[in-house]
């Protein structure tokens, strides 16, 4: 969302209207026309016209005036500068970008140039959804991604898109290829809070629907794709990027994008950007927009964090560990070794329950070191910035250490040696010396002062006396005084026209004005009844306490940017030490979990098996463990014995809240789990890699695309068919219901068919069509599974047990009687569904099996002729008729209508 400018006559047209301060908010503005203007006037960001009254719609404040323009009053509104970064979040969250106006010079030296000259200000920083930095705007267990988007022609009409994701609060920074298909696949994995692209990719249709799915900010810029090495390499500061691995022309347009943003709303100030990683093509299980919300594995289907996977399973301690959790869970690896590696150091916390809770004690107390060093880097560090540094260099170096000790440096996993290696890099010296600097009270700006701990600096010290204490110290120079002149008449005065002054009776006064004291005191003023005199040592008193508040703050941020200078000398043993404690922060909280819960370590291979015992949901036996109720565990075995080039589809009938759908989701999460590495609810897991995940199950409509609820499963549906592989995970749930009858049982049939035969993939098919249960003698790799229920005094009691074979029926009269419908309206319902099953029976499944074309190919069918089509007929009439209870006339009517049939032979 963006606001226009707020005059319609160029600036310097309106500056001949203006005030001077208001002649420079419009030259300002103009230049920042799609921005709202933060224009820093003292204490508050003041805005004025059309961004003023957009402001105080969007925060809820006052909307007052300043003044006139053409005859008209200026709109004004304003927010206090402690409170900026409040106001700053609410704005982004609802779309706006801000430009941020500060004085860029002492208004001191803006009145040297004349009573009437106004203070020079300028555009200092251009605050956008993927560009906050500040920590009270930031998710602490969220990365705040940036992410870029470029396209490059291929053969035919066909676009490749380069994507660059980075985080410029923590320097993250990855590019991939993607072809339009994945584009959303890897749009949901990354989870960006802004989309910066050029204005021909802006204004595609497929981009547009995209970030509206996803509720993104989409930022149009001007992107050339000729310079792109140039521009990576000028940033980085190299000469050729053959050193950072082979990247695509996509790749590569999509990282000069993004760049240039960061150079254009930054102003100068760098973040400081990872060399960009390149994951390679198939490296990670690709799980498409709809999978991901239908598996709710980062947020509920509402928004919400809570209730969702990454919830259920984060008990890491720190802020690094958070996101480095939430970036494995989106996307899980495909290489069992690299998975073995993870597991190892799960494991490795899992076996030493007393290291894990010294290594968490340690961890939990490490700040955000990643995005305290970018604040710091950019120049918008304060105090706290650089004592986090310090307390999350401390915990680096203790978990190291701890992990060091006595025998285990030998047993330590891999990863977990890298780790430790990392944490070890830091100079322990920088962490003294911030800690002997700072004071244990900070303010959260450099400005305010005071953050520098007594006796770090004896200059600062007396300064800080001077400001502090001048009382103290003007008594004490007054009784010198007093000592000297032998008197104790003397007293040390101020006024504004004297400054600092000692006064004296006039008697005492006349004999400053003889040897030796006239050589101390210097005479200023004669009064009736009293003399001033002044001395060397106090006008030089004067001088330091009139500017001791300024020095002492001068001295503070001098000793700040030093110690900031100290801190970007070891950048990169900070970063390495924080990519460390994430790695052991996950693999402790991942063991922490295990143990918590009875989770297993699962075998994953390159085979195509998929068997669970005990399988359990995590989020629904979170929910129940808190209610202090109990999770029913349910196996699932979809390896094929017969086929191994392929898994099995399971076919799963039962009734609504009877659990199929907490089945489906439950072996769906059970492979992202094992393939980010952690451990999973069950009794044991042996899973084969999943390239793909797919998900089809619940009901949604997309009413603002002209999508009703069938069309969108349809949608969903026709992805996985197109897509799926002998490698993927298939879960789909009640396909076809949103349809007739026949219509939705052919369309399940068919789509069964497909996975069995085309896809080949690992799949279970939550159905309340029976019929399909028929299936498993015509498909051989099919098989049934049904949830076990118990049907007691007419009322259905759900058991949540999977177990092999097929429902009877779908108790869906006794749930609709759960739910609390009229009496009259089940009973009716009994009635209806009694004689409509009676009338099923009259074609048994069997031979509907037997007609379809699939199966009757070789066996066409022969009609029948016409005098058997008669005798059908007229058996069917007769057995119709009960001669008990018809009358005289009726007996007539039924005559005459098997004449009627015997005639149309």
């Amino acid at each position: 969302m963006t606001s226009e400018a707020p005059l319609s006559k160029s600036a310097t047209s309106e500056a001949q209207r203006l005030t001077p301060m208001m002649a420079q908010y419009v030259e300002i503005k103009a230049a920042n026309p799609d921005c709202l203007l933060f224009y820093r006037m003292g204490d508050f960001y003041e805005l004025f016209f059309a961004d003023a009254e957009i402001a105080s719609r969007a925060l809820g404040i006052v909307l007052t005036k300043r003044g006139k323009h053409l005859g008209e009053d200026i709109p004004m509104c304003g927010v206090p500068i402690e409170r900026a970064d409040d106001y700053l979040q609410r704005l982004i969250a609802l779309g706006h970008r801000v430009a941020v106006c500060e004085q860029v010079e002492d208004p001191a030296e803006a009145k040297k140039r004349g009573p009437k000259s106004v203070v020079r200000r300028d555009v200092v920083r251009l605050v956008t959804p993927g560009t906050i930095t500040e920590d009270r705007l930031l998710e602490p267990s969220r990365a705040n991604v940036l992410m870029a988007l470029a396209r490059i022609r291929g053969s035919g009409d066909d676009f490749t898109y380069g994507i660059a994701a980075a985080d410029i609060s923590t320097g993250a920074f990855h590019l991939v290829e993607a072809p339009l298909a994945g584009l959303s696949a890897q749009i949901a994995r990354f989870d960006p809070r802004e989309i910066v692209a050029s204005d021909v990719i802006c204004q595609d249709d497929t981009i547009q629907r995209l970030t509206q799915d996803w509720r993104l900010s989409l930022t149009p810029m001007a992107c050339e794709t000729h310079d792109a090495e140039r521009v990576i390499a000028e940033w980085f500061g190299v000469a050729t990027l053959d050193g950072f691995g082979s990247f695509s022309r996509a790749e590569l347009a999509a990282a000069a994008a993004l760049i240039r943003y960061v150079e254009r709303t930054q102003f100068g100030a760098r973040p400081p950007l990872a060399r960009p990683s390149h994951a390679q093509q198939g490296s990670i299980m690709e799980i498409d927009a709809a999978t991901r919300a239908n598996l709710e594995l980062m947020r509920t289907m509402s928004g919400e964090r809570d209730g969702s996977l990454l919830a259920a399973i984060d008990l890491t301690v720190t802020s690094a560990g958070g996101r480095l959790l939430a970036e494995r869970l989106a996307g899980p690896l495909t290489d069992p070794q690299a998975i073995l590696a993870r597991q190892q150091s799960v494991e490795f916390f899992l076996n030493d329950p007393g290291l894990r809770a010294d290594a968490r004690a340690c961890m939990a107390a490490a700040p955000d070191i990643p995005r305290s060093l970018s604040r710091i880097s950019m120049q918008r560090g304060g105090p706290r910035d650089l004592a986090a540094l310090a307390a999350g260099a401390r915990a680096a170096l203790s978990v190291a250490h701890l992990l060091r000790a006595g025998d285990l440096q030998p047993d330590l996993p891999p990863e977990l040696q890298r780790a430790v290696e990392a944490a070890s890099g830091i100079d322990p010296q920088l962490s003294e010396r911030l800690q002997a600097a700072l004071a244990d009270e900070l303010p959260l700006n450099k400005r305010d002062g005071g953050f520098v701990r007594a006796g770090f600096d004896g200059g600062l010290d007396e300064t800080r006396a001077l400001r502090d204490e001048s009382r103290r110290v003007i008594a004490s120079l007054q009784a010198q005084y007093c000592d000297l002149a032998d008197t104790k008449q003397l007293r040390i005065k101020h006024n504004n026209f004297l400054g600092w002054f000692l006064e004296v009776p006039q008697a005492v006064g006349e004999s400053f004005l003889r040897e030796p004291l006239n050589a101390t005191f210097i005479h200023r003023q004669t009064m009736a009844g009293a003399m001033r005199f002044s001395t060397v040592e106090l006008s030089e008193l004067e001088s330091k306490i009139a500017s001791a508040a300024d020095r002492a703050t001068a001295i503070e941020l001098a000793i700040f940017d030093d110690l900031c200078s100290a801190v970007e000398a070891q950048a990169a043993p900070l970063k390495a030490a924080s990519d460390a404690l994430a790695v052991m922060d996950i693999s402790a909280a991942l063991a922490e979990l295990a143990s918590r819960r009875n989770w297993v370590r699962p075998l994953v291979d390159q085979s195509l098996r998929f068997e669970i015992e005990g399988g359990r949901h995590p989020v629904v036996e979170a929910a129940l463990c808190a209610r202090g109720e109990s999770f029913v565990a349910n196996d699932c075995n979809l390896t094929s014995a017969s086929d191994e080039t392929a898994g099995r589809i399971a076919v799963i009938t039962g009734p609504n809240m009877a659990g199929k759908s907490t089945y489906l989701r439950q072996n769906a999460l059970m492979a992202v789990l094992a393939q980010m590495g952690s451990f999973v609810p069950a009794r044991s897991a042996t899973l084969g890699v999943v390239d793909r995940l797919f998900s089809r199950v619940g009901a949604a409509d997309d009413l603002a695309r002209g999508r009703s609820t069938f069309m969108v499963e349809m949608v969903e549906t026709a992805a996985i068919l197109n897509q799926a592989s002998e490698r993927s995970f298939v879960i789909l749930d009640e396909i076809g219901r949103g349809t007739a009858t026949f219509d939705g049982l052919s369309i399940a049939w068919a789509s069964i068919e497909h996975l069995h035969q085309a896809n080949r993939s690992r799949a279970l098919f939550a159905t309340h069509f029976h019929e399909l249960t028929q299936l498993t003698q015509k498909l051989p790799r099919l098989v049934n599974l049904t949830m076990r229920v118990s049907d007691w005094n007419g009322d259905v009691v759900f058991l949540h047990e999977v177990i092999a074979g097929a429902a009877d029926r779908s108790y869906g009269i006794q749930v609709a009687k759960l739910a609390g419908l009229p009496q009259s309206v089940v009973e009716r319902a009994q009635v209806i569904l009694g004689e409509l099953e009676a009338a099923d029976r009259a074609q048994p499944v069997q031979q509907l099996i037997d007609d379809l074309p699939l199966f009757a190919a070789t066996h066409p069918r022969v009609a029948p002729p016409p005098q058997q089509q008669v005798s059908d007929r007229l058996g069917e009439a007769l057995d119709e008729i009960n001669p008990d209870e018809l009358s005289p006339r009726e007996a007539l009517e039924k005559l005459y209508t098997l004449k009627k049939i015997r005639a149309h032979k």
